[in-house]
């Protein structure tokens, strides 16, 4: 988890929201992404899917069995149906996203039988550091909008 921060951190330098992720497979990091939607102007470009992409492309094979998924945000709808639909066997996520998490907080994509794949999910790790960090990027965000409108 503590390298998706550091992906996470990536993501805030570059003034994009700071989410990150990783794919790890038999140890080894094998796909690692951080948010880029306002740099590429893509909505697809989260931290999930990049890692996923990436670990894709590093194995060769769209099928990601045997790998774990370690997200700082609880993954959206697109990033979870990407998670089931790359068949990656577990999730884990530091904290909840209320406004748009697929993983409990509006939906539960996990555990939905209906789906051909379900995902064994773990969550909370580091959360409370990665809640901190989501919250200090947004507050800093308003300050900077407030500053600009006195201006």
């Amino acid at each position: 988890m503590q390298v998706a921060i550091d992906e996470a951190e990536f993501a805030r330098a570059m003034g994009e929201v700071p989410i990150g992720a990783v794919v790890v497979y038999d140890g080894e990091i094998i796909g690692r992404g951080h948010n880029l939607r306002e740099t590429s102007n893509d909505p697809t470009t989260h931290a999930e899917m990049i890692a996923i992409r990436m670990a894709a492309e590093k194995i060769g094979h769209w099928r990601l069995l045997d790998t774990t998924l370690y997200a700082t945000l609880e993954p959206c709808v697109m990033c979870m149906g990407a998670i089931i639909l790359a068949r990656v066997p577990r999730l884990v996520y530091a904290c909840r996203d209320p406004r748009a998490g697929a993983v409990g907080s509006i939906y539960d994509f996990a555990k939905d039988e209906r789906f051909n794949h379900q995902v064994e999910v773990t969550e909370g790790v580091l959360g409370t550091e990665c809640s901190q960090l989501l919250s200090g990027f947004f507050k800093t965000l308003r300050a900077g909008k407030k500053i600009r409108k006195t201006l």
